[in-house]
């Protein structure tokens, strides 16, 4: 293994080893930004992972067990232990599992071990969507009218059925779309409470839910935060309305809501006013690392604090491509003590960029968890297109982890290249073996409603019929990807390779 210089010219001293704390496409992500910058990677791994590329490609690779998969993952101690076994200094979470932990935070800084992320108070004070709400209306930006659910409040009932219908019930230490139900009339209220309050304490161990207006045509906007501890910049916003029971599946920066040529004067004012905003409540937390503020857009033009994700998202791509920047590497270049690189003055979006989420699923089939193995991976090349993947030709899919496998992101000089550029990108992508929302992403692509950009959080629903009927013929569909496959040179010259041991040992059989 080729030994790592573990200081770069470009911002001093670094890492002398950094442990990714997660799996797949994020993880080798990580990895990449790691491997740029001569850093020492160690990545854990559960059995069933013991051939994924990250495992594969980093300097060392120790494996995890747990009751499950995931459970894994989340075992803070082990991973600590780990990092003490192996000299590490400094981990990195990506996204999900522990990396909006702040007991995980602390714990690494009581060890003397550096969370690639903001500190363990931000995460709690951003974490809790209840103490953040007040934090961030006390900062003067908007949030919804909401009402804390107090079981001892006799007038708490009519409070709440005075902010009027519908209504949306979160568990405040839900995030992501989870833990999130809406309620359309008083004779479900009771209920829904009921229900979501169990289910907070089943899922989150805090059983603490509040009670907000649900705006059912507004837009979901989120904005990429960079904080160094002496200034917060923005990177524009994300436009992240297509969604699925609360999930979102497309994003693309920037956002059309915003476009002069859509909507005029006012909504580039607004634009720089939802940025401004983001930047004034990440610089009140005194924020440190990558971030994502999000806001619901009214029609009206309104805005309204969601939640602050402390950490990098899934969508972070498309940033990137807009942005010409590399945010792993500045949440690395920031963990370790060094100015980000970056200033507000500096940061110009070029082009648009689109991202699907592609989800091992059968969208045509009330969106059934698929399984499988990954028999025949093409991914789609070419300018403007990147595949994030951690896939690997033989893989097992089970439901042991989130259903996303990977994420295809183009970007283009406009937003209309881009469309069209994605929906390319989707039609040349082939994975064989597994069921994915491929088609359902191509078929949103495609809706003259998504070109227009004239949606909201309402579209999928909306548009259910156009995008769920009509189901194609699978059976046609596989013949036609088999016979593509038979016709490219690259499998061919496979196929017509002869297998070890007999390549070997010449045309001898026994």
């Amino acid at each position: 293994m080729t030994a790592r210089n573990s200081e770069n010219p470009d911002t001093g001293p670094h890492f002398k080893k950094v442990l990714i704390a997660n799996r797949g496409e994020i993880a080798l992500r990580v990895l990449e930004a790691l491997h740029s910058l001569d850093i020492p990677s160690v990545a854990i791994y559960h059995y069933v992972d013991r051939k994924s590329p990250v495992v594969q490609m980093a300097d060392e690779a120790v494996e995890i067990v747990g009751e499950s998969p995931s459970g894994a993952h989340l075992d803070i101690k082990q991973i600590i232990a780990i990092c003490e076994q192996l000299g590490v200094d400094a981990v990195h979470p990506c996204y999900g599992f522990l990396s909006e932990n702040a007991g995980f935070a602390r714990a690494l800084e009581d060890k003397g071990i550096t969370f690639i992320g903001p500190s363990p108070e931000v995460i709690e004070l951003m974490g809790d969507k209840i103490t953040s709400r007040e934090f961030v209306a006390s900062q003067k930006v908007p949030v919804p009218p909401s009402i804390t659910l107090s079981a001892g409040d006799p007038g708490f009932m009519q409070s709440v059925i005075d902010l009027g219908f519908p209504l949306v019930v979160k568990a405040s230490a839900g995030g992501g779309g989870k833990g999130m139900s809406i309620v359309n009339s008083k004779e479900e209220l009771e209920s829904t409470l009921r229900v979501a309050s169990s289910e907070a304490e089943k899922y989150f161990g805090d059983d603490r839910v509040y009670i907000e207006r649900y705006f059912p045509s507004a837009r979901h906007i989120e904005v990429q935060v960079l904080g160094d501890g002496q200034q917060v910049i923005h990177l524009g916003e994300r436009e992240c309305s297509i969604q699925r029971r609360f999930q979102k599946i497309v994003e693309e920066s920037p956002s059309p809501a915003f476009s002069e040529e859509q909507a005029g004067e006012k909504g580039v004012k607004q634009r720089e006013s939802i940025c401004q905003a983001a930047v004034a409540i990440a610089s009140a937390a005194h924020y440190t690392s990558a971030g994502t503020v999000e806001f619901l857009y009214t029609p009206e033009g309104e805005y309204f604090f969601l939640e602050m994700n402390t950490r990098i998202q899934v969508e972070h791509p498309v940033t990137e491509m807009v942005y010409d920047v590399d945010l792993v590497k500045e949440q690395i270049r920031i963990a370790a003590g060094h100015p980000m690189s970056l200033t507000q003055e500096a940061v110009t979006p070029v082009g648009h960029a689109i991202e699907c989420r592609l989800c091992a699923e059968d969208a045509f089939n009330g969106f059934m968890p698929a399984t499988g193995k990954v028999l025949l991976l093409k991914s789609p090349s070419g300018e403007g297109v990147r595949f994030d993947s951690g896939l690997y030709q033989g893989q097992e899919i089970t439901t042991a982890f989130d259903p996303m496998l990977a994420k295809l992101v183009v970007h283009a000089g406009s937003r209309a290249d881009a469309i069209g550029r994605m929906v390319q990108a989707l039609r040349e992508l082939v994975l064989l073996g597994i069921d994915t929302n491929n088609e359902y992403l191509t078929r949103i692509l495609e809706h003259s409603a998504f070109a227009s950009g004239e949606f909201d959080t309402a579209f999928v629903e909306r548009y259910a019929d156009d995008l769920v009927t009509r189901h194609p013929d699978k059976g046609l569909l596989d013949a036609l990807l088999i016979a593509g496959m038979l016709s490219d040179r690259n499998i061919q010259r496979l196929e017509e390779a002869t297998p070890q041991p007999y390549d070997a040992i010449g045309y001898w059989r026994n």
